[in-house]
């Protein structure tokens, strides 16, 4: 255990100093004996840490977005290679070393906290083992051994026997439920963290490796908890606990507000920007801009929730613009002129599509327009004059002051073909 320790000691000393700074300030509250003191001086201990992981948290997210974009390429992938699975991990493999994915990325917040895990628990374990340890002195370690929380010491396991938990003044009935109700805490919250993940925020009808991988991880993690926590003492417990509780508002949060594009969160967070954009006419925060801004330069590339949302601001008679505006479209500015004539609202006419008719009105329309146009028409060329036909000629000749050329092409009338006409029979009377 020595060995474990001074392994440690690089980050031993600097966990005891910052825990012992909070207890500084809490023990001026509380009193520096007791268990809120302590158990605050941890709970902010993980806040402290988890601020500081924020920015690995963002790399995490970005990276798991990552892995669901090649969603479709690794599930091509299955496919082509179902029957050679050595081909098919040699592929995968390439794939996210072309795109510069890696699918333990998710695991990322999690391996960072371990030193800091390690070292919380080599401190508390030095005090319940009477040791000091880093910047704790003997006074501070005789006050960390008088403080419960619940009834329970901090140094206090579950696997501890009855002289152990007596020496540190506290029953082994006590710790035992007080260490069980945190372990089972401390699981459910991470199994509800990561069934969150994938039932709201990941496409699961996509099968990869991936997916199974994150599956795998939301039954792993929360039996590992119970297995270990066993061994873990009650300070150390507080310390998983609160960090698993930061982890799931923290997530909660990002699916909430920047959900995975073609996830169910997606589908209610558009619901919701639906909503208020169509009440308010326009959208308010500069992160729902940047979305939309996303969704309209899409175009065609667009996922189903996202074609529904662009549907629901036209229904509204909203237009979403490039800049992640949203402005009133033409139907909704159409007014009405003095005279009753439909406008848009740049003052011009709007135009009107006539009435379709039925078949009936077609014929019945037709036929009346036909008759009406005959009875207007003057008579051509084509209708049967009282004149005798051989006296057109003459009369046309005499007319026009030219001889009629018995034989030659005429001038093609309306109605004709061009070219050498057939001569007429005379009419039978």
């Amino acid at each position: 255990m020595d060995t474990i320790a001074s392994l440690f000691s690089f980050i031993t000393t600097p966990v005891s100093w910052v825990i012992v700074q909070f207890h500084s300030v809490y023990g001026a509250l509380f009193g520096p004996d007791t268990g809120w003191a302590w158990g605050l001086s941890i709970v902010s201990l993980v806040i402290l840490i988890r601020i500081c992981l924020i920015p690995l948290f963002v790399k995490q997210i970005k990276a798991t977005r990552a892995m669901q974009t090649l969603q479709p390429e690794m599930k091509k992938i299955q496919e082509r290679y179902k029957n050679d699975k050595q081909r098919q991990s040699e592929e995968m493999m390439k794939l996210y070393k072309e795109t510069g994915t890696n699918p333990l990325s998710s695991c990322l917040p999690i391996l960072a906290q371990s030193p800091f895990f390690f070292a919380l628990y080599h401190v508390l374990n030095s005090i319940a083992n009477n040791d000091t340890i880093g910047v704790i002195n003997q006074s501070l370690l005789e006050s960390a051994q008088k403080a419960h929380i619940v009834g329970a010491p901090l140094a206090a396991k579950f696997t501890d026997s009855a002289a152990d938990v007596a020496a540190l003044d506290a029953s082994l009935t006590t710790v035992r439920i007080v260490t069980a109700v945190m372990i089972v805490l401390m699981s459910a919250s991470q199994f509800f963290t990561q069934r969150q993940l994938m039932t709201k925020n990941v496409d699961t009808t996509v099968k990869t490796p991936f997916m199974q991988q994150q599956k795998m991880l939301m039954y792993v993690f929360p039996v590992m908890f119970a297995v270990f926590g066993i061994n873990f003492p009650v300070g150390v417990l507080v310390y998983w606990l609160t960090t698993n509780v930061w982890t799931m508002g923290q997530q909660m949060y990002v699916i909430r507000n920047n959900p995975t594009p073609g996830s169910k969160a997606q589908a209610e967070y558009l619901e919701r920007l639906t909503k208020h954009v169509t009440q308010h006419d326009k959208v308010g925060k500069r992160r729902d801009r940047a979305v939309v801004k996303a969704i309209v330069a899409k175009g065609r590339d667009r996922n189903e929730f996202e074609r529904k949302f662009i549907n629901g601001l036209s229904k509204a008679n909203l237009a979403a613009q490039a800049d992640g505006t949203v402005i009133k479209s033409d139907a909704a500015a159409v007014a009405e002129a003095e005279d009753g004539t439909p406008t848009t609202a740049t003052g011009t006419p709007k135009r009107q599509q006539p009435k379709r008719q039925s078949k009936s009105q077609r014929q019945h329309g037709g036929a009346a327009g036909a008759k009406a146009a005959g009875e207007n028409e003057p008579k051509t060329s084509l209708t049967k004059s009282d004149e005798p036909e051989d006296a057109k000629p003459a009369a046309a000749a005499k007319k026009g002051g030219a001889k009629p050329a018995g034989g030659t092409r005429s001038k093609a009338q309306s109605g004709q073909r061009k070219g050498p006409q057939r001569p007429k029979s005379p009419s039978k009377k």
